[in-house]
């Protein structure tokens, strides 16, 4: 019985450090005023039939703050590159040399920066409410065991305290990154 309380709450905390890595995940893909890998996360190739993330079938090097250079294993695949660079939503045009492909982060202007911002937030609530609904569905498991008589109130106290600090813990880290990545955006 033991290990399944404290099984139930190491579950818990392994569901909200998951929460907390796909918000900071989704947070590195917004474009900023900087180059950076992430950006390229959503790009996927056709590979010989399976779609493949871009990573994974090029090089990709930052050799200066606004400029991403990708250099694909196999050159064949080029224009496929530069298509789906073009496709997506990053809105950068791609550069390419028949060997490589750069592109050069464009300044953010202040409406953007707004948006991106609105973006951060609304994304950021979400691993919150995510986090919370993840605090909810566990101590109702608790609540469940107390109900059966498997765990005593007392106990179910003690493990309500200590969800309510995981989740208050997890939001704060979500909070801290948001100040972070929304100085970043509004960095001129």
């Amino acid at each position: 019985m033991i290990k399944i309380k404290e099984k139930l709450l190491s579950d818990c905390e392994k569901k909200m450090k998951q929460s907390l890595d796909n918000t900071q995940h989704e947070f590195n893909t917004i474009r900023t005023g900087r180059a950076s890998a992430a950006l390229l996360d959503r790009i996927f190739i056709d590979y010989y039939g399976a779609k493949t993330q871009l990573k994974h079938i090029a090089n990709i090097m930052i050799p200066e703050p606004r400029t991403i250079v990708i250099s694909p294993y196999e050159a064949k695949f080029l224009k496929e590159i530069e298509k789906q660079i073009m496709s997506s939503d990053l809105s950068i045009n791609p550069s390419n040399d028949g060997k490589v492909i750069r592109l050069t982060i464009p300044q953010l202007n202040e409406e953007r920066r707004v948006e991106l911002v609105r973006l951060i937030k609304k994304i950021s609530e979400d691993g919150r409410v995510t986090i919370r609904n993840i605090r909810r569905d566990v101590i109702e498991e608790y609540k469940k065991m107390e109900n059966k008589k498997e765990i005593t109130e007392d106990d179910l106290k003690k493990y309500q305290e200590k969800i309510q600090d995981l989740t208050d813990k997890h939001i704060e880290r979500i909070n801290e990154s948001v100040i972070l990545k929304e100085k970043e955006i509004m960095e001129v």
